[in-house]
């Protein structure tokens, strides 16, 4: 504790720059529990980035810890590029501006040339930016959908897509040698602005940017004709402008938002997890269906790189899970470039090996190939970048995750909320105009492909003891692996860390060619699995069950086993 209190002392002496750390740091003084959770580590540069609860200390989100962390970033690309540009993008989160302008100073104090939104923008425009200025690299401050505490940096590479990790383990090691509070040039912003140094974005990239969402368009004029009504939210976010701009320009003039959540706001007072995953984000939305009812009600997540819906099933609002629109978007989307005589050859459908195989099962009707990646959008950034090295992006279909994000086009190499939106919304007034309601679609194609049920279960482990815990299951899963799932034999037991993939019959050890990541996958008969991953994000343990069963009441009953006896197993 004596090096955490000489830590904390350090920074009550230097720590000068925000008068909010000046404050917290007063408030804690004496109080051991309050010190050690903030100087008990340095907030990690994993996942390409920062991400941590805003406030004073080394383990936690500041001025300091951001050009601490932008003078590495600095340093690296200084010593692997010529002349390096970077593009800065913030969302509504508190202090994201604070920290993209002090950002943009330590870059500009290193040489590097910045391109800087004037305002708050989606994430998927600043993977844009990066590759419309051709620049070394990219940053956005962000946190997602976390609570109001957090904020985050993300670093991306000159692709656009979040920074590999090799790159980012040698950002670390720069990062790593810089001074917490000495170690950072900087320059005054405005100053900076003046001298060409900062350059803001001006409005014709966003345009651009439309321009390129609006190609992924597969049935144009529908929108115009279906008379959808849509309720759409930004969640207090990135989202406002640029969803109802697009939704506009392709001809959706029934859009109501909603008030309380319209503007930025980093308290986010209507939803303290603004998850468009979460019921509760929707209830503003549906109190407004009182008045009025609306086909589809649309949520984006607060960088609007997240998209989820509720729709309206004779007269009720359901909520459908970002499987299910990945389902729906790849049968819409094959279906109507097959009908149109437009399926490129050799299609290709990606997502990440937590998303539901029922995506896979509609792919291969339409001929296309599916390609199962790591969890994050990175992966599919970089298939898109391979495929574009050979002039063959027309391939790429559509891009998704099951934690509700999607990417059609080449624009970006990240999820884009803005181009899913478009597209949800395009095709609800497609199946509108057949007299189908996208409730109805998705029975449909369950009735076609057959029931694949898909759960996820959350478990949150804070602090440092909850991230020795969340260690401690991992290595006990790994040693002792299941030989049975609610009384269904484990068929392969595959380990992401170790690249292998066991055969428990045979004992055959087949290698998986995908990057390391600590994910433990168990695949059960049927098509059932269960596969367990802690976040890359934060400080949790997600499980994913998969229940194939021939109709939904059974899928959910072996769902309920299966997670009733995972659960079991690593002693939740």
């Amino acid at each position: 504790m004596n090096d955490i209190n000489a830590l904390y002392a350090l920074w009550s002496e230097k720590a000068t720059a925000d008068a909010d750390l000046v404050e917290e740091l007063k408030q804690i003084e004496g109080k051991d529990d309050e010190i050690l959770d903030r100087f008990y580590k340095n907030l990690e540069f994993g996942t390409a980035g920062l991400r941590g609860v805003i406030g004073a200390g080394t383990n936690r989100m500041n001025v300091y810890t951001v050009n601490q962390a932008t003078q590495g970033l600095a340093d690296y690309l200084n010593s692997e590029f010529q002349n390096p540009s970077v593009a800065i993008a913030y969302d509504s989160r508190i202090k994201s501006d604070v920290f993209s302008k002090s950002a943009a100073s330590v870059l500009a104090a290193n040489g590097i040339k910045v391109y800087i939104y004037p305002e708050l923008v989606p994430t998927p425009m600043l993977s844009y930016a990066v590759r419309y200025y051709k620049c070394s690299s990219g940053i956005i401050l962000t946190a997602s959908h976390n609570p109001a505490k957090y904020n985050g940096y993300k670093c991306y590479d000159p692709n656009g897509y979040q920074m590999t990790d090799e790159a980012a383990a040698k950002t670390y090691d720069f990062i790593q040698k810089v001074d917490m509070f000495d170690g950072a040039k900087t320059v005054d912003f405005d100053e900076a602005v003046k001298a060409g140094k900062i350059e803001y974005i001006p409005q014709e990239v966003v345009e651009s940017f439309y321009d390129e969402v609006l190609k992924a368009r597969v049935n144009e004029g529908v929108c115009e004709k279906a008379d959808l009504s849509v309720i759409y939210t930004p969640l207090n976010g990135t989202g406002n402008k640029h969803v109802r701009a697009i939704l506009k320009k392709i001809g959706i003039e029934n859009v109501r938002v909603v008030k309380e959540q319209e503007l930025p706001d980093g308290n986010f007072p209507t939803c303290p997890f603004p998850n468009p995953e979460i019921k509760q984000v929707f209830e503003c939305a549906i109190e407004m269906t009182k008045d009025e009812k609306a086909d589809l009600i649309v949520a984006t997540d607060p960088d609007c790189d997240r998209v989820g819906i509720a729709v309206l099933d004779e007269g009720e609002y359901k909520l459908m899970s970002g499987n299910e629109v990945g389902i729906m978007l790849t049968e819409y989307i094959l279906s109507s470039l097959k009908e149109q005589g437009r399926l490129p050859k050799n299609p290709i459908v990606v997502k990440t090996i937590v998303t539901s195989q029922l995506v896979s099962e509609i792919a291969k009707s339409y001929g296309a190939e599916t390609a199962d990646l790591l969890t994050g959008f990175k992966y599919i950034g970089e298939l898109i970048t391979n495929l574009e090295k050979v002039n063959e992006t027309d391939r790429f279909i559509v891009g998704m995750e099951e934690s509700y994000g999607y990417l059609r086009g080449a624009h970006a190499r990240d999820k884009d909320a803005v181009v899913a939106s478009m597209l949800i919304c395009e095709m609800a007034a497609y199946y509108k105009s057949k007299g189908i309601s996208l409730y109805n679609q998705m029975q449909s194609i369950y009735e076609k492909y057959g029931m694949f049920l898909n759960s996820l279960l959350n478990f949150n482990f804070e602090g440092a003891a909850g991230m020795q815990k969340m260690s401690d299951m991992m290595t006990a899963l790994r040693n002792n692996p299941p030989k049975a799932i609610a009384g269904e034999e484990v068929l392969t037991v595959s380990d992401y860390y170790t690249h292998t993939c066991t055969d428990t019959k045979t004992g055959n050890v087949s290698e998986i060619t995908l990057p390391k990541s600590n994910v433990l996958s168990y695949k059960l008969p049927g098509g059932s699995g269960v596969i367990v991953r802690p976040s890359g994000t934060e400080p949790k343990i997600k499980i994913y069950i998969t229940a194939v069963a021939k109709n939904r009441a059974l899928a959910e009953e072996k769902t309920k086993a299966i997670s009733a006896d995972i659960e079991k197993i690593m002693g939740i």
